[in-house]
């Protein structure tokens, strides 16, 4: 199936869109904050609701409230998902005034490609579709609101809400960012999986500290145990968050730090465990120690689903001059892989392009909003 006339739409909404894409940017809305990542929803729900879409929400208590969008809701044939997610990593300020900037044909902001860009390209895409007048099947919009911290905040409430809404899907098509000058898709990514470690030693003056015991000192030998696995195609650990200590002259009694993990599949996940459970109970300088797991992202796996379905997008995309992706793995966690656990035919990471997410030189590529919008067109409309 052709697809010359929905493209031409396309590149006719390429200027109003990225101005929505600044204006979406600009609605800074870190995780924790749910008042602001609600006023992010909410912008997009009500452009939404002026194109003729179905807008569903799905209230939460401490995060923002996950949304569906939805046109041809009526529609007997199975849907087409697109996901993105809207919270984002940076506390606000942290671009400046404005903190949102075009230049040089990239657009630099918080989340811009992490994974606004995405959820821009999506509703774009939803929009050229309906002006073509496709109406064959259901296309969905959905906004996760605490992905950024692995949907622990809200107990994966959210996540629930994404798998039920997704059920027997064609195509779920996650809106992550890839990267620039490159064509490829994300099929398999590593898991993710967080401690809370708790090291609890004997106060005592610092003037006798050889009759205390040190719980910094406890911990950084911990620390130093779980830094050696950095296997980038294995087990990987990052402790990238400590605290403890009361005053200088005072050896510490208590100690914490995280540690995060990653894991490319069910038996890494394992070792690490117990890896990190040895760890922890082993005394290094006579300190104790607790652990605390928190709700672990599984990995996204390698699966026949989400192979055939890239095959279907790749004939498409060859049939409409779009160039074919290259299936490559991701280090870092998505949503998709809850999608993928559940047989859902998923394919990640085919939003913007960009670079340095999660940092305060985070930029996407103003054009690849249209290429993106695309890419995803062609899936619902052809597949």
């Amino acid at each position: 199936m052709i697809c010359y006339q929905l493209f031409e739409k396309i590149d006719s909404l390429q200027e109003p869109y990225a101005d929505i894409w600044v204006q979406f940017a600009e609605l800074e809305s870190p995780t924790d904050d749910k008042q602001r990542v609600d006023k992010a929803g909410g912008y997009l729900a009500g452009l939404a609701r002026e194109l003729g879409f179905s807008v569903r929400v799905f209230p939460q208590k401490v995060v923002g409230d996950v949304i569906e969008i939805t046109m041809n809701e009526e529609a007997v044939n199975a849907p087409v998902i697109f996901s993105g997610h809207i919270d984002t990593v940076h506390p606000v300020g942290s671009f400046g005034t404005p903190s949102v900037k075009i230049q040089n044909g990239k657009i630099y902001g918080p989340g811009v490609t992490d994974c606004k860009g995405g959820v821009v390209a999506a509703l774009m895409a939803m929009h050229a579709l309906r002006d073509v007048g496709f109406a064959s099947r259901p296309v969905k919009l959905i906004l996760q609101t605490d992905e950024e911290k692995n949907s622990i905040p809200s107990n994966k409430d959210t996540i629930r809400i994404m798998l039920e809404r997704s059920q027997g899907a064609v195509a779920f098509l996650n809106c992550e960012n890839t990267k620039e000058n490159t064509s490829t898709a994300v099929l398999y990514r590593k898991g993710i999986v967080q401690y809370e470690f708790t090291v609890t030693g004997k106060a005592i003056h610092s003037s006798k500290c050889p009759d205390g015991i040190s719980a910094v000192n406890e911990a950084a030998h911990k620390i130093i145990e779980l830094e050696k696995m950095k296997d980038m195609d294995g087990i990987t650990a990052n402790c990238g968050l400590i605290s403890g200590g009361t005053a200088d002259n005072t050896v510490p009694d208590e100690c914490r730090f995280t540690a995060d993990i990653r894991f490319k599949n069910s038996e890494d996940l394992q070792l690490a465990r117990e890896t990190v459970r040895k760890i922890a109970e082993k005394s290094y300088v006579g300190g104790s120690c607790t652990i605390k797991e928190r709700p672990y992202r599984p990995a996204m796996a390698k699966t026949a689903e989400n192979y055939e379905l890239l095959d279907k997008m790749n004939k498409i995309y060859a049939e409409n001059s779009l160039p074919e992706l290259t299936a490559r793995m991701s280090l870092g966690g998505s949503d998709a892989a809850y999608t993928t656990d559940m047989g859902i035919p998923t394919v990640d990471s085919i939003g913007v392009a960009g670079d340095f997410i999660h940092t305060t030189k985070e930029y996407g590529v103003v054009d690849s909003l249209r290429e993106a919008a695309k890419r995803l067109a062609a899936v619902a409309y052809c597949i």
